[in-house]
């Protein structure tokens, strides 16, 4: 957590200290603290890093350094639309990130409004804006490709009783709506628990009483996502579930040292390929090193959306105009694969159709180790 503030800190020093114009800026996006998910937002912010490292390495852009200008939201849309605005005015190029899907669409939005060219990185919410805009892309697959493969997962697993247990959120929402659009017709139940009026207890009572199969966490992390972990575990009754986490929380380190065992064979979406590109090799192992643990997808994404705005940017600098209409140009190798743009039903944004998915578990012999059960 220090390492972020101090990057943030250093961003904020670094604008007032540059007067003369000679870089371009990239305003960054990102939940550095709570109640945003903070680590997902240093390894988002660890891909975008080191791309601007390499981007400058390889001569910049025409000349001019590339230079993160980084904004903590705090998991916070207004904090968000603000650090637009001021990123705005601070003269960035573009903006890159975010992970949380209402922040980023909140982001999206003014970002829109202001003319300012945005690649969110890693929100997946389909309508990250309200109406079609040409200035927005998404490195991220949209909620509905992935979700839906993971409800084709639970079917192929022999699923029919499935639960989820809900935050009020449009995120989660959105992906029961997924879930059931998909489940339903192939005979599958989905009954919705709302976590607002149930106590990790009597979460366990309802799963008992509907003779779950399947839970699904879309809930947040740690609360209340590792108490309801805990309670389904310990509870006899519940002792051939599955608990399910299709946002990714299993992914990150937090979770398996607040559940050890018990965060195991908990499957989960993953914007992976089977095998990284040799970019994504080499970027894998300095990121490694970055982050002194194995890097996430989301850093991943990140390191993506920086080789995508390099590209769009070096024709050009740093004009805005001209980058919003560069996404369907894009033809990046990235980390993870070619990266190309197509405008997307339902989006509303450019979209990278699509990014690797897989569905993951940690391995309850190895927790530290990933299992491979679905890819789309």
């Amino acid at each position: 957590m220090c390492g972020m503030v101090t990057q943030a800190r250093r961003s904020r020093r670094d604008e007032t200290e540059r007067t003369d114009g000679s870089s371009v800026l990239i305003g960054a996006l990102a939940p550095l603290t709570r109640p945003g998910w903070a680590e997902a937002g240093r390894h988002l912010l660890a891909g975008l890093e080191l791309a601007v490292h390499d981007v400058n390495e390889a001569g910049g852009i025409g000349g001019r350094p590339l230079e993160l200008v980084v904004r903590d939201t705090a998991a916070d849309p207004v904090r968000a639309a603000a650090a637009v605005d001021e990123l705005a005015r601070l003269g960035v190029a573009a903006l890159a990130g975010e992970y949380h899907s209402v922040v980023a669409r909140a982001a999206a939005a003014r970002a829109d409004a202001l003319g300012l060219p945005f690649l969110c990185s890693s929100a997946v919410l389909d309508a990250l804006t309200e109406q079609p805009t040409e200035r927005v892309a998404r490195i991220a697959p949209a909620q509905s490709h992935g979700w839906r493969l993971y409800a084709d997962f639970l079917l192929g697993a022999g699923h029919r009783r499935v639960a989820v247990a809900a935050e009020p959120s449009v995120y989660w929402a959105s992906g029961t709506r997924v879930l059931r659009d998909r489940l339903a017709p192939r005979g599958a139940t989905v009954t919705a628990l709302d976590l607002r009026a149930l106590a990790p207890a009597a979460v366990c009572d309802a799963l008992a009483a509907h003779r779950a199969t399947a839970l699904l966490l879309l809930a947040g992390h740690p609360e209340p996502a590792v108490p309801i972990v805990r309670s389904v575990r310990r509870d006899r009754r519940l002792a051939g579930i599955t608990i399910g986490a299709p946002a990714g929380q299993p992914e990150f380190h937090e979770w398996a040292t607040a559940l050890g065992e018990d965060g195991a064979a908990i499957p989960f979406l993953r914007y992976l390929p089977e095998r990284l590109t040799p970019l994504g090799e080499r970027v894998g192992t300095a990121l490694r090193e970055r982050l002194a643990e194995d890097p996430s997808f989301v850093a991943f994404e990140g390191y993506d959306t920086v080789a995508v705005l390099a590209d769009v940017l070096r024709p050009h600098g740093g004009d805005r105009a001209r980058t919003a209409a560069s996404w369907a140009r894009v033809a990046v190798d990235g980390t993870r694969g070619r990266i190309r743009f197509s405008r997307t039903p339902g989006t509303g944004v450019w979209q990278w159709e699509w990014a690797p998915v897989q569905v993951v578990d940690r391995d309850p012999a190895e927790p530290g180790r990933f299992r491979v059960l679905h890819t789309g």
